[in-house]
């Protein structure tokens, strides 16, 4: 049985993945959060990857309820369709039965993905032309769900017609990358915010890999100073580790081709949503070098409070 997403709880394909063979594919990124504060108050999505074998049901599931989340319901049941499987059991107890394809058709293109024999999942793309499939590829699950997200986000800005509602469909959707390319860990923060810049440069606009660059060496210096005068650093570190990477995994997320060529009924384009974005993140990293400049602990907690608003996104983490 077949309905749409926004009334319920999307198909072709072949060649079954390992649920473990987690990529990144062209255009593709992870999610996470470019703008928007109601993220900060959502519950994280605790299923990730590994999850999608342990049990497919829930990690579908997951993946529908996120979709739903970001787009309004009249665009979600325009692009997405589940198809599910009810028994006579699942009728009689009013249960939605289980879901055996997840479809996005969107941009030309329909994106599949159902779970398979054996922890298997087959994830497709096909380019569609006048109702008929003219290219067929087959994707990893981190590939396929990378180029979900992406294109989730750019269903939601078409939509609205704001650079702004594709970020904040990504953080409503809240799939986070296992990429490595623009993380910074913990345990090395310094040495990654430093080669960020160049780990970034020609994926990103010339002038947001200058804001990386400015970004990085602010959050450098606070966490040397911070380190210096015994003060707390675990705010500043959340912002180096969590909002600054997402803040770029959310662009590369979305459909190149796409970011290209978009401009918006209000005149952006996921270019300078970016760079927005970029210096609203450099404004309040320049506030929370102040706070450290001057020991002045109550500053660091309210510019904390105002990154975790603007920038923390919920997850289903793929790693």
């Amino acid at each position: 049985m077949s309905v749409p997403a926004g009334t319920g709880a999307g198909a072709a394909g072949a060649g079954a993945v390992s649920p473990g063979a987690s990529g990144v594919g062209a255009g593709a990124g992870g999610a996470d959060a470019a703008t928007g504060a109601a993220g900060a108050n959502r519950a994280a999505v605790a299923i990730g990857a590994s999850d999608a074998a342990a049990d497919p049901q829930a990690f579908l599931t997951s993946l529908v309820d996120g979709a739903s989340r970001a787009l309004s319901e009249p665009v979600a049941a325009s692009v997405l369709t589940v198809e599910r499987n009810r028994s006579l059991g699942d009728r009689l107890a009013g249960r939605p039965g289980q879901i055996t394809e997840l479809r996005l058709s969107a941009g030309g293109e329909t994106m599949s993905l159902r779970p398979a024999a054996h922890a298997q999942w087959v994830a497709e793309t096909h380019r569609v032309s006048g109702g008929v499939v003219i290219a067929r590829r087959t994707q990893t699950l981190g590939e396929w769900l990378n180029a979900f997200a992406g294109r989730i986000a750019a269903v939601a800005g078409d939509a609205v017609g704001d650079a702004a509602a594709s970020a904040r469909a990504l953080q409503a959707l809240g799939i986070r990358s296992p990429s490595t390319d623009v993380a910074v860990a913990d345990s090395s923060v310094e040495v990654d915010l430093r080669s960020l810049p160049t780990r970034v440069a020609g994926r990103l606009p010339a002038a947001a890999t200058e804001a990386v660059g400015r970004i990085a060496a602010l959050l450098v210096d606070t966490l040397q100073r911070l380190a210096a005068s015994g003060q707390p650093d675990v705010i500043v570190r959340r912002a180096a580790t969590l909002y600054l990477p997402d803040t770029l995994r959310a662009y590369l997320a979305l459909p190149a081709d796409w970011v290209q060529a978009h401009v918006f009924a209000d005149g952006s384009t996921p270019d300078t949503a970016l760079l927005t974005q970029l210096a609203v993140l450099e404004q309040a990293i320049v506030k929370l070098r102040d706070s450290a400049v001057a020991n002045d602990a109550d500053a660091l907690l309210v510019n904390g409070r105002f990154l975790s608003d603007r920038f923390a996104i919920s997850s289903l983490d793929l790693s």
